[in-house]
């Protein structure tokens, strides 16, 4: 795996990082914006020889009571197939019903029924690709009065019924804080660890909060550079989790490639910080 902080790679970018090759560790890339075009997955196999590239679905809607899309699953497949990629991913959420797909991340409840039914999809998942398919902590904006266990404890079950890696959203985990009103900190401090193979920053909005006067909510557009608390919070995790892999998302409102490029110019050094300080305390 790189050492180096990759990006998110978005269409808008793409002819621009073929011609310059920017200093970045690795891409990451939604295939849904790939798979029906063909001119983009040619300059992403281009791209594929200097560049690990990562995949980071957002259709397969792991927590679908309707199931899996066979016939999304088996388009990814084939692109997994061509682009061999380091990792796979997507989001512990759900985003389709009765065949129609919703343009949104939506919240599940943290039940034992919800982990049967994830746990088994996850399976189908990961044998129809032929490996892992590592899961993302979502951006939270409401509790589900059904939930039985928290977020927390879903993920901590979900790796003991499956084996399965983690992606580590740490902007969600400081959102999500921010939102519900509780710790991000003691999240990264109980999240487990073990499993935790990625780790993922993004910039998000905030907006008035219309259910509490005076309040705000954090949104995850990815559309902003990172927050300096998720900066705090993302050094805190390597205190935690050791220097994980490590990409930057922006998805709306894109900027020049060279500030995403700087974004993760800047994740570098608070990586190397982190490490060095984390070492200075081990001795």
């Amino acid at each position: 795996m790189a050492e180096r902080t990759g990006i998110g790679l978005r269409l808008p970018h793409i002819a621009e990082v073929v011609a310059t090759r920017p200093p970045v560790g690795w891409l990451e890339i939604h295939p849904e914006n790939f798979l029906a075009n063909p001119h983009a997955i040619e300059l992403l196999t281009d791209l594929a020889r200097d560049y690990p590239i990562s995949v980071h679905t957002v259709g397969i809607s792991i927590g679908s009571a309707d199931g899996i899309d066979l016939a999304h699953l088996r388009r990814l497949r084939d692109l997994v197939d061509r682009l061999d990629p380091i990792l796979v991913s997507g989001h512990l959420a759900w985003s389709s019903i009765g065949g129609t797909y919703l343009n949104d991340l939506l919240p599940l409840p943290y039940t034992a029924d919800t982990l049967r039914l994830v746990a088994g999809q996850l399976k189908r998942v990961q044998d129809s690709l032929g490996r892992a398919y590592v899961i993302e902590n979502p951006s939270t904006y409401l509790s589900l009065a059904t939930s039985t266990m928290s977020e927390l404890d879903f993920l901590h079950a979900l790796v003991d019924a499956t084996g399965c890696g983690l992606l580590c959203d740490v902007s969600n985990i400081y959102l999500s804080g921010h939102n519900m009103g509780y710790d991000p900190y003691r999240v990264i401090d109980e999240f487990p660890a073990a499993a935790v193979k990625e780790l993922h920053l993004g910039g998000f909005t905030s907006e008035d909060d219309d259910a509490t006067p005076g309040a705000t909510v954090l949104i995850d557009t990815h559309a902003h550079q990172v927050a300096d608390p998720a900066w705090a919070l993302y050094a805190h995790a390597i205190g935690r989790f050791g220097a994980q892999p490590t990409i930057v998302e922006w998805d709306a409102d894109l900027p020049a490639l060279e500030v995403l490029v700087g974004e993760a110019a800047k994740a570098d050094a608070v990586r190397t910080q982190a490490r060095e300080e984390r070492h200075a305390y081990a001795r």
